[in-house]
């Protein structure tokens, strides 16, 4: 009888493991659905207290700068403490919309609206580690937070984000 509790519980634990293990993918669609492509490109973003926002520009599939990606640190008002971080991408063509990467222009709690907030409590409306992909007008932008740290460890501000950005015409969910 021990040994079957024993092997129960090591597969519990081994089923629990492999779950944790498991990556999840979210995939949402912007409420953009235009021709327009980018350069493809890949890049990855360091984000500490002293170095808390970062900008960069993304290239239409013609070479010309199109879209604004900006990554801006979230806190406790009138506080400079970092509980996570919003990613937004601008169409520079198009001022009117502040970020694309949403699936609907109006507020909503529903997850995939808050594909872009990279939020690492336990609670977020999407994991920290999930691999983000946005399919915005006909390319496709995949993020994902690769390493994070809290300062202090049991806090939850945040000293430390790193993350891998790609922009792609192709859908990376298909095998090529």
């Amino acid at each position: 009888m021990k040994r079957v509790i024993w092997i129960s519980m090591f597969m519990c634990a081994t089923a629990i493991a492999l779950a944790q293990a498991a990556q999840k993918t979210v995939y949402v669609e912007s409420f953009r659905h235009g021709p327009a492509q980018v350069t493809e490109t890949s890049f990855e973003v360091d984000l500490t207290g002293q170095n808390a926002a970062y900008k960069q520009s993304i290239k239409d599939s013609h070479g010309n700068e199109r879209y604004l990606i900006s990554i801006l640190p979230q806190g406790p008002e009138g506080d400079s403490k970092i509980t996570s971080w919003h990613v937004k991408l601008k169409d520079l063509h198009h001022n009117i919309y502040d970020n694309i990467l949403l699936t609907t222009l109006q507020d909503s709690p529903d997850p995939k609206n808050n594909i872009g907030w990279l939020n690492p409590s336990r609670y977020a409306a999407v994991p920290i580690d999930a691999v983000r992909i946005m399919k915005v007008d006909s390319f496709y932008v995949v993020l994902q937070v690769t390493a994070y740290h809290f300062n202090p460890v049991d806090s939850p501000y945040l000293d430390s984000t790193t993350v891998e950005f790609k922009f792609l015409n192709t859908d990376p969910r298909t095998p090529q």
